[in-house]
């Protein structure tokens, strides 16, 4: 029967992988207390390092529903528990394995899929979701400025063209007037005789 510690263990862990938005698997063989604790840092409140038991962890990633793990829980592993912004954690866990090569990523899983080291690697070249939701703001606000244009363009085309035909029709009955005018009021003001 499992001690109750190790239950206790398991299910802390299952819990923390369902309230996770994503998990990252690293090996951290080489690194010091003093690195892991800035690698917590630079993780920041979005995210949770913890050194984890391998089977264990097993354990409770199956519990959770989280498939696709079981090849990573080999050697030492610690999980990124991300409950925040993905991309944001995984840039800082690949910027922190830049400057400490010790820290390996195995893999993890987002929202529910798993992904390797390498998408891993290239969920952190995304820009932050904040970027991505204003330049589709952005974007946005550009495609509905060139609709108003293209629906008042025709406003303002029989606008232009109405003032024309005003004008055209001005200059046309001022020609016309003083020419039919002119002998009317000639035979008005000639005296009879």
């Amino acid at each position: 029967m499992a001690k109750p510690e190790k239950t206790a263990a398991v299910a802390e862990i299952a819990e923390e992988f369902r309230g996770a938005t994503a998990a990252v698997l690293t090996e951290y063989r080489g690194l010091t207390v003093s690195q892991l604790t800035e690698l917590r840092r630079t993780l920041g409140e979005g995210a949770r390092y913890a050194v984890v038991k391998n089977t264990l962890t097993k354990i409770a990633a199956e519990q959770a529903g989280v498939t696709g793990l079981d090849d990573l829980f080999v050697g030492p592993t610690a999980v990124a528990f991300v409950t925040g912004d993905p991309v944001e954690a995984a840039k800082g866990l690949r910027d922190f394995a830049r400057a400490n090569p010790a820290l390996v990523v195995k893999g993890g899983v987002v929202e529910g899929k798993a992904m390797t080291a390498d998408e891993i690697r290239k969920l952190a070249d995304l820009e932050s979701r904040e970027i991505l939701l204003a330049k589709l703001a952005g974007a946005m606000k550009g495609s509905l400025s060139g609709a108003v244009g293209l629906f008042a363009a025709p406003l303002s085309q029989v606008a232009r063209l109405a003032e024309a035909l005003r004008e055209q029709r001005a200059s046309q009955s001022a020609a016309e007037t003083p020419a039919a005018e002119t002998p009317a009021a000639e035979a008005a003001e000639a005296p009879a005789e």
